[in-house]
């Protein structure tokens, strides 16, 4: 089954938020895809978790302000809580939904290697009696 891209509705709905500008909430979905499929290609169907909180990041604070004063009123931000950008959690999920990112092992040797010698062992290529392997001669 293809990833389909969440809606406007559905980033509203995980904001929180009564109303929502569609057109720049599909925006940022669209680019949140984008930058998702720089990661994993194609999406993974789980991958809408990852891109309504990377276009969640982007909706509700676009320009990464940190620290903002209206009047009495102070807020402030972690570093890094707005814009659009993916996280090193945001790619490791990415990898994990696809399967990817997990311990593994390769194996260099070929299917048709052969396991016997490549050099013919005879008594008369080492010294002393009788051979004994391990002892470097």
């Amino acid at each position: 089954m293809a990833f389909t891209p969440p809606t406007a509705e559905q980033l509203a709905l995980y904001l929180g938020l009564a109303e929502i500008q569609g057109d720049r909430a599909d925006l940022l979905i669209a680019q949140a895809v984008a930058l998702a499929e720089s990661v994993v290609k194609p999406l993974p169907d789980q991958a809408t978790a990852v891109v309504l909180s990377v276009a969640g990041r982007a909706y509700v604070n676009p320009q990464q302000v940190t620290y903002e004063t209206i009047g009495p009123q102070s807020v402030q931000r972690p570093a890094g809580s707005g814009g659009l950008y993916l996280t090193k959690a945001d790619k490791a999920a990415l990898k994990s939904l696809a399967g990817r990112g997990g311990a593994f092992t390769v194996d260099p040797t070929p299917a048709t290697a052969d396991p016997s010698p490549t050099w013919p062992v005879t008594d008369d290529l080492y010294p002393g009696e009788p051979y004994e392997p391990g002892w470097g001669y």
